[in-house]
């Protein structure tokens, strides 16, 4: 079964062997590291050679890596970990909101190994997935320069630096700008970006920061690069950089809607069976990812409630994402119905307001369908009987 979705670009496999794993070496904490590290040593002969061996793109890469690695960090929390740029020398951390907004303790390791803890002092507002943190008792840090806004065009080349899988921090990948969605302040490229890398930097050849990494159109829910990934453009950073320096970004996570709306999302009661007539056609939502029709759908469901959702049509090939209520993919099918029809059964695992996404497999098939979706609740014991249990202890 093929899979597709925008899936957001944090890290949350075998979290304790990343934190293990991704300092092999243990650096001293002195400034003076930095400082070493940055000086230019003179070449020797083979050195001289190498470099005018190397083709200007490998030169390009080299500079830009050199240039900018140093200011990009890996960070942590307790459920997820992702990537960021400092960019001032006190230790402003730009990154994604999606990367810290679950709470905790937020760790990053910088790039010569060293480990900080650091505090969140803005989040972007309505859908812009974007925070600031300030890591605590740092100076002189390296920085990343912020490009001048509009600077940004399809075509030029874009490297990505960042942490993929949590495992592999200061990993470089070189792409260049696909294609740039203003309406939604979005940078495509095929740079690669796996999860892991959310919050970290898109950089042009100056080794500017031209957007901030943020989400992948990947094959599955652990699915990795397929060559379509999205940066928030820099365009939208200086007024959120402004508000946070003047205090006025919020200090707690904002909801983020993104591209599924809930207050445009049609509401279903989810008690027992329902049974939906629907088409999808020009007039419908597109996913920009892959230019498909869809359309939104939202229920209320507990945890341990188990669900099946079928869709079935003689005129589309029928495509299902299921999101939680935060907006994570927690299923996809394509053709578990038979033919060309979609299902899926799930236990949902908490609380909340989930999004189901009834799709075309490609981009302009249009045509009617049938959507059932079938609930079970979980069991829940007779009032009388937690009352002797109560009576009893």
């Amino acid at each position: 079964m093929n899979a597709k979705f925008l899936q957001k670009t944090t890290s949350r496999i075998l979290i304790v062997a990343v934190a293990v794993g991704v300092n092999l070496t243990n650096f001293p904490p002195v400034k003076a590291q930095i400082k070493v590290d940055t000086i230019p040593r003179p070449l020797n002969k083979n050195q001289k050679e190498t470099l005018l061996s190397l083709s200007v793109e490998e030169k390009t890469n080299i500079r830009v890596y050199e240039q900018a690695s140093q200011a990009v960090v890996s960070i942590d929390t307790d459920k997820t970990n992702g990537s960021g740029a400092i960019i001032s020398a006190d230790g402003m951390v730009l990154t994604n909101a999606h990367v810290v907004s679950q709470g905790g303790v937020v760790k990053m390791t910088l790039a010569d190994g060293r480990k900080v803890t650091a505090d969140v002092i803005g989040f972007g507002e309505e859908d812009l997935d974007l925070a600031v943190l300030k890591i605590r008792g740092e100076r002189n840090l390296p920085t990343i320069r912020i490009a001048r806004p509009g600077s940004t065009k399809v075509g030029q080349r874009a490297f990505a630096i960042g942490n993929p899988f949590g495992r592999f921090q200061g990993t470089l990948t070189v792409g260049i700008v696909s294609r740039i969605d203003r309406e939604r302040g979005l940078i495509q490229t095929d740079a690669a970006i796996n999860p892991g890398n959310s919050g970290g930097p898109l950089l042009n050849s100056s080794g500017e920061l031209i957007g901030v990494n943020t989400a992948i159109f990947t094959r599955g829910q652990l699915g990795g690069n397929i060559g379509i990934g999205f940066a928030i453009s820099i365009d939208r950073v200086p007024e959120f950089l402004r508000a946070v320096r003047e205090g006025r970004a919020p200090l707690v996570a904002q909801q983020q809607t993104g591209m599924f709306d809930e207050k445009q999302a049609e509401k279903l009661d989810l008690n027992g069976l329902i049974e939906i007539k629907g088409n999808l056609d020009s007039e419908s939502n597109v996913l920009p990812v892959d230019n498909s029709y869809y359309d939104l759908y939202a229920f209320e469901g507990v945890a341990g409630q188990k669900i099946s959702i079928d869709m079935s049509s003689n005129k589309i090939d029928s495509y299902l994402i299921l999101l939680s209520s935060n907006g994570q993919e927690l299923a996809q099918d394509d053709d578990s119905g038979g033919e060309k029809n979609a299902r899926i059964v799930i236990t949902l695992p908490e609380n909340g307001t989930y999004k189901l996404l009834a799709n075309s497999y490609e981009a302009g098939e249009s045509g009617e369908y049938k959507l059932k979706i079938e609930s079970v609740s979980p069991r829940i014991r007779p009032f009388f009987e937690r009352e002797r249990n109560n009576y009893s202890r």
